[in-house]
């Protein structure tokens, strides 16, 4: 698993990661990594997936396919979502506290002082305060950065909107009027901005509720958001938190269990790829929906630590039953849950 980790990190950045996983059959817990459509890793070279390298390099979408005569779970890696504010104003501290409630990490720009103290104060994970235009030369973008443009006057806007233009994002989102956002991208057009990338621009900013309070804008603005990443065909990745504790053997010895969401029927209370990593103690990093499911699933966990099997599982968690509605589970669905074991 370690060596996994390291193939990722040596990716091109950008690049768009898969890593699959048969399920079934002698070659349970195979594992190989796609990259741009090349396989480049496979923990073992002469395994299943190898034989099937042209099906594997064509998967797309995540989730369970049938190769050959075998289950394989795709699960493409999302990256660490980056919430990128530019203006700490009124409007900026609940977009701040929803994107650090959603564990992601939140940079905000503000060139005023006491402003940026304010973001500091709402529990932004950066604040760079100088000028907007220096400060976004700090921001590298990438497919799975959200940047939401609130500052205070359209100057401020324009100047902002034409540097985040040329970066790499998942998407831009502008405050302001009709008016005033269309006076704005007519005006960098004219100077030379892509168009399409301007055509694009999510304005006014925030799903259309009727919102008045800034508290009100703010939940606007991250539905917006929420919207347009959830329409993404990728999955959870590993988390900051779960590749340093498998990798730093030192502070976080002893053998763990990755346990990955990877089929879901109903309303289960979370979504295909996500992760929920077992340590030797017990504490866990992340979570894969709470509640009697997660408990079950936990309990598994550490029966598999406490003995001395390495193999690869897969356990259901039936959130329909008896048990789930003694527990207050209403939502109704079921998931099978991959269990491996790093050491």
């Amino acid at each position: 698993m370690r060596e996994l980790f390291e193939a990722i990190d040596n990716c091109e950045a950008g690049s768009v990661n898969m890593v699959l996983t048969v399920l079934d059959g002698e070659y349970l817990g195979e594992k190989a990594l796609v990259s741009d459509g090349k396989l480049i890793w496979e923990s073992n070279e002469e395994g299943f997936l190898s034989k099937y390298e042209e099906a594997v390099c064509q998967m797309q979408d995540s989730g369970v396919v049938t190769i050959g005569d075998s289950r394989v779970f795709c699960d493409t890696l999302g990256q660490e979502k980056q919430l990128v504010i530019c203006g700490g104003g009124h409007v900026s501290m609940p977009v701040i506290k929803i994107g650090i409630m959603m564990g992601w990490e939140v940079t905000v720009l503000e060139d005023r002082p006491k402003f940026a103290d304010n973001a500091r104060r709402a529990g932004a994970s950066h604040v760079i305060c100088e000028p907007f235009e220096e400060g976004l030369d700090k921001v590298p973008g990438s497919s799975d950065t959200y940047f939401v443009i609130v500052t205070r006057g359209h100057r401020y806007d324009q100047a902002c909107l034409e540097k985040i233009a040329e970066k790499e994002h998942a998407y831009i989102g502008m405050i302001g009027s009709r008016r005033r956002t269309t006076l704005v991208k007519k005006l960098l057009e004219e100077q030379g901005t892509d168009k399409a990338v301007l055509d694009a621009v999510y304005t006014p900013i925030g799903l259309d509720i009727g919102a008045e309070t800034p508290e009100e804008i703010g939940v606007a603005i991250m539905a917006e958001i929420i919207e347009v990443k959830n329409k993404k065909k990728r999955t959870f990745g590993y988390s900051k938190e779960m590749v340093r504790a498998i990798t730093d053997t030192e502070k976080y010895p002893g053998r763990k269990v990755m346990t990955t969401i990877i089929t879901r029927k109903g309303s289960a209370p979370q979504g295909i790829g996500v992760k929920m990593l077992v340590l030797a103690d017990g504490n866990c990093i992340g979570t894969i929906g709470g509640g009697c499911m997660e408990s079950a699933v936990l309990q598994k966990a550490l029966l598999l630590l406490r003995s001395d099997d390495t193999q690869a599982r897969i356990c259901q968690a039936d959130l329909t039953g008896n048990d789930a509605e003694d527990e207050g589970m209403v939502c109704g669905g079921m998931v099978d849950v991959l269990l491996e074991v790093i050491e």
